[in-house]
């Protein structure tokens, strides 16, 4: 009968780690194995939920820089790209702090960086999708609504954003640890 699955990541992890008998480490070892797919697809729910508060943010910015802030600039195109470009800071910013502390929260902890450079690395991770995000709401912009257009932007330019930090930004740490646990079963089956 196959043993029932624990309420979550953390408590299976929990539960496998605190597991002392002789063969306990790849006990550990098999329920990461298990965990593994399971924390991607809860990292990417949480990766979308940040990028669901940068939206908002963005947003937010955008219409109170284009229609407030930066009311006095004549020209449109000019006031609808310092808009943007305030809109996109201050939701890197959200997005960076939230992703920091909540999405790779598991990865942070040996990152050893200042908080800073974490960012510069994230931030030119992060280029990409906002390059695209720029090009496709100015594109977009010329055929429909500016926030229509922005919004499609922030969809398509969130799938570069993830997989680029996925796999980039935080990935040194997924393979320290892959390193160190590789390390771990082999001194214990020794």
């Amino acid at each position: 009968m196959p043993s029932q699955l624990p309420d979550s990541p953390s408590e299976a992890l929990s539960d496998a780690l605190r597991d002392t008998s002789p063969g306990g480490l790849p006990a550990a070892s098999r329920m990461l194995k298990i965990l593994r797919p399971w924390l991607d697809r809860w990292r990417f729910l949480k990766f979308g939920l940040v990028g669901a508060s940068g939206t908002v943010v963005n947003m937010l910015v955008l219409f109170a820089s284009q229609e407030y802030l930066f009311a006095f600039i004549a020209a449109p195109e000019l006031r609808l790209n310092i808009s943007l470009a305030v809109a996109i800071f201050c939701a890197t910013i959200n997005n960076f702090t939230w992703n920091r502390t909540w999405t790779w929260s598991d990865r942070d902890a040996d990152f050893g960086a200042t908080r800073l450079v974490q960012f510069a690395k994230y931030a030119a991770a992060c280029w990409l999708g906002i390059s695209i995000q720029f090009v496709v709401t100015k594109l977009l912009s010329a055929q429909m609504h500016y926030l229509l257009a922005n919004l499609t932007g922030i969809v398509i330019a969130s799938v570069f954003n993830y997989l680029l930090n996925d796999s980039w930004t935080f990935e040194g740490l997924r393979l320290r640890r892959k390193s160190k646990a590789a390390a771990m079963v082999k001194d214990n089956t020794q």
